[in-house]
């Protein structure tokens, strides 16, 4: 598959774009630059490529699910050990960089978290050199950003000891919390916070997806956040949009996992629209691909189809994605 030309801020792709959402031209779509900010692991394996490769025909979620559990039981049942050990990881890795390919994702943040230390498949550099390679042999002009995660529901002094040697390899760009949102208190990742801090990392976390607006300010206050991955909650506080505004806090949105996960009933409804007239600085991402089974320009297609933003406004916020 032939890499797309990174074209952001181009005049034309701008026109192209605009043309493509309002012509709801998919492939056209496609075609012009984006970003995935928001994406885990394999979570953007491309459908068609696993099939290939496995015979393993992956069905996305179709009818929302009404929890985390329930989408982790869906995983266990539907993917099962598919991207478990060395093989299936780098099929995984493959499968991922196909995705962004096939969806003109040019600029994408992923990586591993640091619980991959004890799965036995390689030192943290012997990991990273594993999708640096793959980057380099499959998508070499897509612009990688590596991303090292953490587990909300790790205790704290098994996060410390796993992210230690990852720090010290001095590689990643980004850190970021996910997992369980309500497993602890935000403050007591403070300290990972700021020893990857202290690195240059940029900083986000998921909040927002589950708890409250407060929640959102309370964790980009404590942790000193650059970004907030789901975030959605603020749009219930005035006041939390306009901090958000005020600071430039970004929110990277996965309107269709929104909607999958229940936590947005209709996406006419979803309150990215509300958060982006605050002028709160919003994205457009897929979250798990190979579970909700929509791309980046899918996600683009569907906010315009539903009347949420015009073509000119989903512009910006493709190309507020390729910011550096």
């Amino acid at each position: 598959m032939t890499p797309l030309p990174f074209l952001a801020g181009n005049q034309m792709t701008t026109l192209d774009f605009t043309a493509a959402i309002a012509a709801a031209d998919l492939q056209a779509v496609r075609a012009c630059p984006k970003a995935d900010l928001h994406t885990h692991g394999f979570a953007k394996a491309d459908r068609e490529y696993v099939f290939q490769k496995t015979g393993c025909d992956i069905a996305p979620v179709e009818t929302p699910l009404s929890s985390m559990d329930d989408m982790h039981s869906w995983a266990k049942t539907n993917i099962g050990t598919l991207f478990e050990g060395r093989n299936g990881r780098t099929l995984g890795i493959e499968a991922n960089f196909v995705g962004a390919l096939r969806d003109g994702v040019t600029r994408i943040e992923f990586g591993d978290d640091v619980w991959m230390v004890t799965q036995g498949l390689g030192s943290p550099g012997e990991l990273v050199e594993s999708i640096a390679q793959v980057h380099e042999r499959l998508a070499p002009h897509v612009e990688w950003i590596p991303q090292l995660g953490l587990s909300r529901q790790c205790p704290l002094a098994a996060l410390q000891a796993w992210m230690a040697p990852w720090l010290d390899l001095g590689f990643h760009k980004v850190l970021d919390l996910s997992g369980d949102e309500l497993a602890q208190p935000i403050d007591v990742f403070q300290p990972l916070y700021r020893a990857a801090k202290a690195k240059g990392m940029r900083l986000k976390a998921h909040v927002g997806e589950w708890g409250t607006a407060d929640d959102v300010r309370r964790a980009v206050e404590l942790l000193e956040l650059d970004e907030v991955q789901h975030g959605i909650a603020a749009a219930e506080s005035p006041a939390v949009m306009r901090f958000l505004a005020d600071n430039r806090i970004r929110l990277n949105i996965c309107p269709t996992s929104n909607i999958l996960l229940g936590r947005v009933k209709r996406l006419q409804d979803h309150p990215i629209r509300k958060l982006f007239d605050a002028g709160v600085k919003v994205t457009v991402n897929t979250d798990d691909e190979i579970v909700f089974g929509v791309g980046v320009s899918e996600e683009f297609l569907r906010l315009h189809q539903a009347g949420v933003f015009t073509a000119a406004e989903l512009d910006l916020i493709r190309r507020w994605g390729l910011e550096p």
